[in-house]
């Protein structure tokens, strides 16, 4: 076996995987010398600079896996290694201490005004009564997003003697109350009752500007909020105005809504400390990464799975041919049925019907299903290796079933949702391209891409005439609708793909007309 290190990686890693395999290092090779010798290797190793496009990976004749020293994996073309039969990793938990420490070093910068102090003292002045600042001991930290980050926050706030309360509505009680976290369902009982807030959610269109104005006026004006997430999760203007009229008392961010962020009206602040989206840097974090690709290298030449695979287990090609449209169609519905679901997921059923329930093994198809359904509701990228552990981690119980019945479709899968709010199910097929032709039993045919709205209403005149009102009062134009009813003037459901993304004021306004049962926009 022969690998590549084609990106400066600590020399830990590579130590390592000299015992198992001939390694090249070669940390300044072109792009045009990686495609004249990429066909050589069984394995590369990359961090940032070198690209591995789609031309590349066709060279790539006897490359097994491609190892990213980091989490991002955007300059690897995944689609290609996936039709090439290459394993994509990375090392997602290279940096979670890392980031869980910076973010308790903009807390404690924050809360004993420490930068604008140090800026002070070197200026000569001795200004001891401007820096009054508070300890954390008795403090609530308030932590959105228990995720990897979250609790090791939590873990380090518990050193401080900080009591900790969350909202994470995909933590299962039970996690929640042996870490000493307090859990509430909803993200506004945190805001109003923590002094220290922290968040490490993904950036979604459900979290973009989930802190906002709304949110600021419910925090105490002695509260204290730090970003090292990603940036956009909180309205920056909204965090100025709440700064400057004391709403808050201060705030952290490493992340920004435009980066480089060379120019913010925070940075005129003295109440914000601000870092150049640096928490994931650190020696250990880099050292870390080195060694935990290039374990998962020497688990694969070993014969063994690695563990933080990005896309499915290597396949040969004749294997992907047939399976890519159904894993293709697993993941659009697990993401739909996911961002319909109006509350937390408990309970997945999943239905194989026809020719995919006649093959041997689905499991495959199971955990793709799980990845669309978790990825738009977790901090940390979840894959098909990961994606049940995950999933039992987050308190969903999975049942599988097959019929022989596939209503007239070669091949139909069913994936229904249990939560406390009701059930919510999705069929779907694969014509030519993926699609759903059934919601909550009703039968559609939509083709699950951008950005789309979905409305169960009371199946009367002027009901659908009212929603397409209230998009046309928000200037958002209407591509497609698909409508399913069961009788006249019963339940109906309509499904939209619009061209730009519904705003929350639009659903909000839409779930409050007196025939809408509910609405939900989502983005695929």
């Amino acid at each position: 076996m022969k690998a590549l290190v084609a990106d400066a990686i600590n020399e830990k890693g590579i130590e390592n995987l000299k015992e198992v395999c001939e390694v090249v290092v070669d940390t300044s090779i072109t792009p045009e010398e990686l495609l004249e010798t990429i066909g050589e290797y069984d394995a590369i190793l990359i961090r940032s600079r070198t690209k591995l496009p789609a031309e590349v990976i066709e060279k790539a004749d006897n490359l097994k896996i491609i190892a990213r020293a980091g989490v991002g994996v955007d300059n690897v073309d995944v689609n290609a290694a996936t039709q090439k039969g290459i394993m994509v990793v990375n090392a997602p938990e290279s940096t979670s201490i890392t980031v869980a420490e910076h973010t308790m070093g903009l807390i404690l910068s924050t809360i004993r005004k420490i930068a604008i102090a140090d800026k002070s003292t070197k200026a000569g002045k001795w200004e001891k009564k401007a820096f009054m600042g508070m300890e954390l001991r008795n403090k609530t930290l308030g932590v959105i997003g228990m995720g990897r980050i979250g609790s090791q926050v939590v873990n380090r706030c518990k050193a401080f003697e900080m009591d900790a309360i969350a909202y994470d509505p995909y933590l299962p009680p039970e996690v929640a109350k042996n870490m000493g976290v307090e859990l509430y369902e909803n993200i506004e009982d945190v805001l109003t009752r923590a002094d220290v807030i922290t968040i490490h959610v993904p950036l979604t269109p459900e979290t973009e500007h989930s802190i906002s104005t709304e949110q600021f006026k419910l925090m105490k004006d002695t509260a204290l909020i730090f970003n090292c997430a990603r940036g956009g999760i909180i309205d920056e203007d909204a965090l100025y105005d709440a700064l400057v009229n004391g709403e808050i008392l201060g705030a952290g961010l490493d992340v920004y809504e435009e980066e480089p962020a060379k120019e913010n009206k925070l940075f005129e602040l003295d109440n914000i400390v601000c870092t150049p989206h640096i928490a994931a840097s650190t020696k250990e974090a880099q050292r870390d990464a080195a060694i935990i690709v290039a374990n998962e290298v020497i688990t694969l030449f070993k014969g063994d799975m690695p563990k933080n695979v990005i896309n499915m287990p290597r396949m040969n090609n004749s294997e992907f041919e047939e399976t890519n449209n159904y894993l293709e169609l697993c993941e659009k519905l697990g993401s739909f049925i996911s961002q319909s679901a109006s509350s937390p997921i408990k309970k997945l059923e999943i239905t194989y019907k026809g020719e995919i329930a006649k093959l041997p093994n689905r499991e495959l198809f199971t955990r793709t299903i799980l990845q669309g359904i978790l990825n738009p509701i977790t901090e940390t990228a979840v894959n098909a290796v990961n994606a049940t552990t995950v999933a039992k981690s987050r308190g969903i119980s999975i049942t599988e079933a097959v019929s022989d019945d596939s209503e007239g479709y070669e091949t139909m899968i069913k994936v229904t949702a249990k939560t406390k709010a009701g059930q919510m199910s999705a069929d779907g097929t694969y014509l030519h391209e993926p699609k759903i032709i059934k919601v909550n039993g009703y039968w559609v045919d939509v083709k699950p891409e951008g950005n789309m709205f979905i409305a169960k209403y009371k199946d009367i005149p002027g009901s659908i005439g009212a929603i397409g009102t209230k998009f046309g009062e928000q200037n958002i134009n209407i591509g497609i609708m698909q409508v399913g009813r069961d009788s006249s003037g019963g339940e109906a459901i309509m499904i939209l793909t619009l061209d730009e993304p519904a705003t929350k004021e639009a659903v909000e306004e839409i779930k409050q007309l007196e025939n809408v049962y509910d609405a939900t926009s989502l983005t695929l």
